[in-house]
């Protein structure tokens, strides 16, 4: 697939969220837009994230979740689900986990953007509707959705395309890196050709590197927002 469509633009900035009796900020509450929106090396006007240490930035500037996945959550959950509905700037169709690849660039309106790693879901997701183990759910399914850098900033439209310029080398896809991430943890070789693909984010690096040197890294504090 070198096309895809955009089926929402989606922007949101920070607002109070309960979880476990506690009020928290989270800018996973997007709204579709309905123009063009100039995309910076770090966020889409109109956008914004409440904690910067684990959301946006140069490498999680474009949050991005397939649509395919939008009936199988709506049957799980039991309810149904609008555009922007796991806190995604683009909600596209066309480009699954298995599909797209860490280092792929693509054009996106007048941007040029790149996939860094997949989307790491965190409690937030469990607040905004409510199920503990939401995270958890995504993160074992696979359907996470990734992130992307920002190569080249530019207006962005809700009816631009994603088309893909240069396909990745080494073709890691966002899938595999979710399994050697969350499921297959001892993979050495599998790290290893994470590692290899220098368009990764400085942030899975970092946990990846720990864990090929043998530290017991918890990537579940952020599920259970610990």
């Amino acid at each position: 697939m070198t096309r895809a469509e955009i089926v929402s633009l989606n922007v949101g900035k920070p607002q109070p969220l309960l979880y476990k009796n506690k009020e928290v900020e989270s800018g996973i509450h997007k709204q579709p837009a309905d123009r063009p929106l100039f995309l910076s090396r770090v966020n889409l006007d109109g956008d914004a994230q409440a904690d910067l240490v684990h959301h946006g930035g140069k490498d999680k500037a474009v949050c991005v979740y397939p649509f395919e996945h939008y009936a199988f959550w709506e049957k799980e959950l039991e309810t149904s689900l609008v555009f922007g509905a796991f806190g995604e700037n683009l909600t596209t169709r066309g480009l699954l986990e298995t599909d797209v690849c860490i280092g792929d660039i693509f054009q996106l309106g007048e941007a040029v953007v790149q996939i860094t790693q997949p989307r790491q879901p965190c409690y937030k997701l469990a607040a905004r509707y409510q199920v503990p183990d939401m995270p958890i759910r995504v993160q074992d399914t696979g359907f996470t959705g990734y992130y992307f850098r920002v190569l080249e900033e530019g207006k962005v439209a809700p009816t631009s395309e994603l088309a893909l310029m240069t396909r990745h080398p080494l073709a890691v896809t966002v899938d595999f890196a979710n399994r050697i991430m969350h499921h297959d943890k001892k993979n050495v070789d599998g790290i290893r050709r994470l590692l290899a693909v220098e368009e990764l984010s400085d942030s899975w690096r970092a946990t990846l590197t720990k864990r090929l040197e043998g530290q017991d890294v918890n990537t579940r504090e952020r599920l259970q927002g610990n």
